[in-house]
């Protein structure tokens, strides 16, 4: 009778389990399907065209194994567009950061106006970015603009600030920095008022009493998160810049201002080098993964999370 008892209840069991894993498969289904028509899929078919010599809108294409990958690290455009994306990312990400936290501490210290400078330094995130460029190439025209005007009343002479090879790329960095600076310091505003007030109050009974000194010690580490997702979200953004290229320099002069996004849509759909504008991207995502995957396993170790 005990057998017969226990049998039943492996086969209830089993019966139960089966249908948990039914429903499972169920609820993942649909987003395991997108996720491999949207994400997946692509990322396949894109490695697959970098070995091909396809260009965009032929019937036909043969396959060229890595001659795309060879021609590309011998291509003086790309490896200029390639040293432009590094020097971006390396003055957009910590400026927004280190910017965007003081901005953030500047509008918590004080209680008037809180909201007035929220939404003056959050405009540029709500704002479509094409309109802001064309703002930005009226500002900074040669002849006429305001900033141009500005340097010349104050004796520092006239500056052509996007057709100089040796200005253009800092400009455009200026640029990358002031929209990303209402991104950085709204969350990093959500992370000061998240900050408990006894860690300072406890800080300061152990003699920490220095504003840079709460700073390093409380306010630092317990923003660890807010700032290991702000290096990697603005990291990404920085590296994605396409917009400010397309609208303000086309990647000129010299291809002094050309990014990687911008070398790669015009690879790829003007000049219809699919095949090579794949492989291209194929450099970009692994470049990206890198720099991230770095970043999270480097940041990660020295993030407290409670």
């Amino acid at each position: 009778m005990m057998a017969i008892s226990t049998f039943s209840n492996q086969r209830a069991l089993q019966k139960y389990n089966t249908r948990d894993t039914i429903s499972a498969y169920a609820l993942v289904g649909p987003s395991l399907v997108l996720l491999i028509c949207l994400l997946i899929g692509p990322s396949l078919a894109v490695f697959a065209i970098s070995v091909t010599n396809w260009q965009f809108g032929a019937q036909s294409f043969s396959f060229i194994g890595l001659q795309n990958f060879r021609e590309l690290f011998d291509d003086r455009v790309f490896l200029s567009s390639l040293s432009n994306t590094f020097i971006y990312v390396a003055v957009v990400v910590p400026s927004v950061l280190g910017l965007g936290l003081f901005v953030a501490l500047a509008i918590e210290s004080r209680k008037e106006f809180q909201a007035f400078y929220r939404a003056v330094h959050f405009l540029p995130v709500m704002a479509t970015l094409a309109a802001m460029a064309i703002a930005w190439e009226a500002l900074l025209h040669p002849t006429i603009g305001l900033v141009t005007r500005l340097a010349v009343q104050l004796g520092l002479g006239s500056w052509n600030f996007l057709h100089d090879p040796r200005l253009v790329l800092a400009t455009l960095c200026v640029i990358g920095v002031w929209q990303h600076l209402g991104y950085a310091m709204v969350l990093f505003l959500a992370g000061l008022k998240a900050i408990p007030s006894d860690l300072y109050q406890a800080a300061e009974i152990d003699g920490v009493d220095h504003p840079l000194d709460r700073l390093r010690y409380v306010t630092l580490p317990m923003l660890g998160p807010v700032i290991m997702f702000l290096l990697i979200v603005i990291t990404l953004k920085a590296l994605e810049t396409f917009d400010t290229v397309a609208v303000l320099t086309q990647g000129g002069p010299e291809n002094a201002s050309e990014l990687l996004l911008h070398t790669l849509y015009v690879e790829s759909f003007q000049f219809f080098r699919t095949g090579y504008g794949a492989a291209m991207t194929v450099v970009f995502l692994l470049i990206v993964i890198a720099i991230i995957f770095l970043q999270a396993k480097v940041l990660d170790k020295r993030v407290h999370y409670s």
